[in-house]
């Protein structure tokens, strides 16, 4: 996590060497009115946010990196001999205006952008690159570093500061820090061309999310209830208000809107009775980047990975993966094949009983169409009325926001004793998110906890926590804040939030990696909270899915919004009793977006750049995928892998899952799933230590030995038990 933002720091920095342009309204920013350029006198160290503008960035960008190069220039420069004080803790302390600066504006251009913030992060993204390689392909920093690792046994470190100086060492070498002078160019060429491409691929991407609506009128509402009818009708109004035509407005006047996002997608396929329509939707999303357009990402996906593959090439990989799985968990593409696979053929089989089930009662109902991809959310949804008389739209009334966040602070106080009190005297970026401060339980500050939940057209899809500050004891005990961003369905009318009890498990998932980086307790920043492997720092958000669905928390917080009654027993017995349901069809679009992963990641070199889709149909036809289900992510919309940090890792949320059902299951064998003396080793084991440990180590540490799959299997009705 802190490499990623040494490198966006330091290659922002190089970018501020130009002159920035100037719009009509934009006018030079003296480093007096600069918010960046100044202490921040806020609660927490909260950013500033009704204080910082458009035009703040570029010039902060610039004296960032500035600073940042002649920290590292002092480093390099010190005539004493190498030490891990003058060399690793000094490599600890540089960057920080860039951080400052980097955290927000990244943060800002995921869940709030805009055009100028767009044009921004294009022009930024390649400089970014070009900074962190001046870094870490300094020779003679690298000499440094070398040195204090060679003598690293005289030198009497604690294990956290020789752990730190191996990973920094790696992460050196890992850069091109052994390449010579030929080869370290050719990667800094490499990595401007990926920064420039995967700012593209993310762009494209909400250009075209944001680019379908299905505008419907009255007659066309068949089978939707009232509040999702009056969500529609409120996003037709909110664009109505934003049209700048006549004819625009005349457009949304009297309408309903649904888009490819989650939120309002998913809803209507479940309940609309339109197939057409279904159809309509449904292609629009499974379609994003695939539409031969100036957002098309097909050609930007290929690219992607072929440069990718011929950097491992560089480094001496045979292939991304294998450049990437040497820092994870899993080791080789090999462990990843075998582990992904050791649930496929399961979930592929279990899948298809589900298709059958669906077809049966299309039959019944005296249809003459085969079940297809867009009949899924409907027809899943009937059978599991049948089966279980669960109706998805009874439990969302007990569901509200303000309910589930309530649910996930009780879960953390009887686990571990933390409070949360809301604050309403702290500026935000933007008026959906809220902000409350973590205390321990002896009432000291652990943090400060951001919450943004609902869906804008300017954030990015998906659900993710970040910070906006970091935590470290080097120089002081630094707390940090922490940033979930979810796309929840916003509330509508009188009413408050509803959400799915999907929605929820999310809600506590992305509050798990919260509490990572809130309970986080090391020296050095750049190991504190996600900063481990990929395939282990899933693990503490995943765990704490597995509380959403205690009846003891659930009776807790899910009241009903109106009459304040609390759920029923018998419908949390229907949800438990239904919780193993459609798990083939969610763990085989997962495991197929997870091969795919591997299969984008494993190709070779010398390989001709790929023709996306041929590629894609190929990777799926070979594991037998269903024409009914598409995989959680097509090539063109991946952003996990083609925008972010998940190439070759999109398997990390399965591996993690053994991590996680493993360590619940220890719960389950106490008796009580808030057992003290389990909570107590698992914030001292995984939440508190950050990567100053080995993954495993930890887990163990926790758990009393390695992982097994046995309870995963279980969990997901994949053991060859039945619903």
């Amino acid at each position: 996590m802190k490499k990623v933002l040494i490198v966006s720091i330091v290659v922002l920095l190089a970018a501020c060497q130009k002159e920035t342009k100037k719009t009509e309204n934009q006018v030079p920013v003296t480093e007096s009115e600069n918010p960046f350029e100044q202490e921040w006198d806020t609660p927490f160290g909260v950013p500033p946010f009704n204080k910082i503008k458009d035009e703040h960035f570029m010039p902060a960008f610039k004296k960032g990196m500035e600073e940042n190069l002649a920290e590292i220039d002092a480093i390099v420069k010190n005539t004493e001999a190498p030490t891990f004080a003058n060399t690793l803790e000094a490599l600890e302390r540089t960057g920080k205006s860039l951080t400052k600066v980097q955290r927000v504006f990244f943060n800002l251009t995921g869940s709030n952008t805009n055009p100028k913030l767009q044009e921004l992060q294009r022009e930024l993204s390649p400089l970014i690159s070009a900074h962190y390689d001046k870094i870490t392909l300094n020779e003679d920093l690298f000499k440094r570093v070398e040195s204090v690792y060679q003598d690293r046994e005289n030198l009497k470190l604690t294990d956290e500061q020789l752990k730190l100086l191996e990973d920094t060492r790696k992460s050196f070498v890992r850069s091109g820090a052994l390449l010579n002078k030929e080869q370290k160019a050719k990667i800094t060429e490499i990595n401007s061309k990926l920064s420039e491409l995967t700012t593209a691929f993310g762009q494209n991407l909400l250009a075209e999310t944001n680019g379908f609506e299905l505008v419907l009128g009255k007659d066309d509402l068949d089978g939707l209830s009232e509040g999702i009818i009056a969500a529609a009708a409120e996003t037709a109004a909110q664009k109505m208000e934003k049209a700048e035509t006549e004819e625009g407005r005349a457009k949304y006047k009297d309408k309903y809107v649904f888009t490819p996002h989650r939120s309002s997608m998913y809803p209507f396929l479940t309940q609309s009775n339109r197939r057409d329509l279904r159809e309509q939707l449904y292609k629009s999303y499974v379609q994003r980047g695939d539409n031969d357009n100036e957002t098309d990402n097909k050609e930007i996906a290929a690219k992607i990975a072929k440069l990718r593959a011929e950097r491992a090439r560089l480094m001496g990989y045979e292939t991304h993966a294998h450049f990437v799985l040497e820092e994870r968990m899993l080791k080789t593409p090999e462990e990843v094949y075998d582990l992904l696979m050791q649930l496929w053929k399961p979930a592929l089989e279990r899948a298809k009983v589900e298709v059958a089930d669906m077809q049966e009662v299309v039959n019944k109902e005296g249809h003459d169409f085969k079940v297809a991809a867009w009949d899924w959310w409907q027809y899943s949804e009937k059978v599991r009325k049948a089966k279980y008389d669960l109706d998805e739209a009874a439990l969302k009334p007990y569901l509200s926001l303000d309910n589930v966040l309530k649910g996930v602070f009780a879960t953390t106080n009887k686990l571990w004793g933390l409070s949360y009190t809301e604050l309403f005297d702290i500026n935000v970026y933007h008026p959906d998110a809220r902000v409350w401060e973590v205390k321990d339980k002896d009432g000291t500050h652990l943090g400060i906890f951001i919450g943004d939940y609902f869906t804008r057209s300017n954030k990015r899809g998906g659900a993710w926590m970040s910070s906006f500050k970091g935590q470290s004891n080097l120089d002081g005990k630094e707390r940090p804040v922490v940033v979930n961003v979810c796309n929840f369905p916003a509330p509508v009318g009188d009413a408050p939030a509803l959400l799915s009890f999907e929605n929820v498990t999310t809600l506590f998932h992305e509050f798990g990696h919260a509490m990572h980086g809130i309970l986080t307790n090391v020296t050095y920043g750049s190991m504190s909270g996600t900063s481990g492997p990929r395939d282990f720092t899933e693990f503490p958000a995943q765990i704490l899915e597995h509380w959403a669905s205690e009846p003891e928390i659930l009776k807790s917080f899910a009241t009903h919004y109106e009459t304040g009654e609390a759920i029923p027993d018998a419908l949390i017995d229907k949800l438990l009793k239904a919780s193993k349901f459609n798990q083939g069809f969610a763990n085989t679009e997962y495991l197929a977006a997870s091969l795919l992963d591997m299969d984008w990641h494993t190709i070779k070199a010398d390989e001709d750049l790929k023709d996306a889709d041929a590629f894609e149909e190929a990777a799926l036809t070979k594991i037998g995928l269903i024409k009914e289900i598409a995989p959680r992510y097509r090539s063109t919309y991946f952003s996990h892998i083609f925008a972010g940090g998940y190439a070759s890792g999109y398997y990390s949320y399965v591996h993690s899952a053994v991590l996680d059902s493993d360590g619940f299951e220890a719960f389950k064998e106490a008796g009580n799933v808030f057992d003290s003396e389990l909570a107590a080793k698992l914030r001292t084991h995984v939440y508190e230590k950050g990567s100053t440990e080995e993954a495993m180590e930890l887990y163990k540490q926790f758990r009393g030995r390695q992982p097994k799959i046995d309870a995963l299997l279980k969990v997901r009705g994949l053991d060859g038990s039945t619903d």
